[in-house]
């Protein structure tokens, strides 16, 4: 079977009660997520998820521990690039921490805004299930770095 697969690679960035989101609106689906985002040709997963990061929060951080990786699955139904294989992505989950920069908006990008969201805040929120999957990983540190 014939499909595309997308490597991505994502932070976790959890400080003072907080979590750092970045609000994602694409082809009129929106919803908070981990900032990063899809690699580079030929570009290191810790390196990609540095520059996504940078790019959607305006933060420089320091890329971490792989927490673990998440498949998303999209059946083959017509997908935004016009295509209509099975699409998979492949999602690097990093623990990250920032070392500088300032909170910033990306500009001509998938996402408007970046904002630290109380954890607590976060069940709340309309986001993509990435959140929850990061969220959880951070918090299980599973060994094999997935979860169950």
């Amino acid at each position: 079977m014939r499909f595309d697969t997308r490597p991505a690679a994502y932070g976790v960035i959890v400080r003072d009660g907080a979590v750092l989101l970045a609000y994602w609106k694409e082809n009129g689906k929106e919803g908070w997520t981990l900032p990063g985002g899809g690699l580079d040709l030929a570009e290191h997963p810790v390196d990609g998820c540095r520059r996504e990061i940078l790019e959607e929060t305006g933060y420089d951080a320091e890329i971490g521990v792989m927490l673990g990786t998440d498949v998303g699955y999209w059946p083959d139904e017509p997908r935004f690039d016009g295509k209509d294989r099975p699409f998979q992505a492949l999602r690097m989950i990093f623990e990250a921490r920032i070392t500088g920069g300032e909170l910033t908006h990306e500009v001509d990008g998938s996402t408007t805004h970046a904002a630290w969201i109380p954890l607590d805040v976060v069940p709340g929120l309309d986001r993509v299930s990435l959140v929850d999957v990061g969220l959880r990983l951070h918090r299980e540190r599973p060994l094999n770095g997935q979860l169950g």
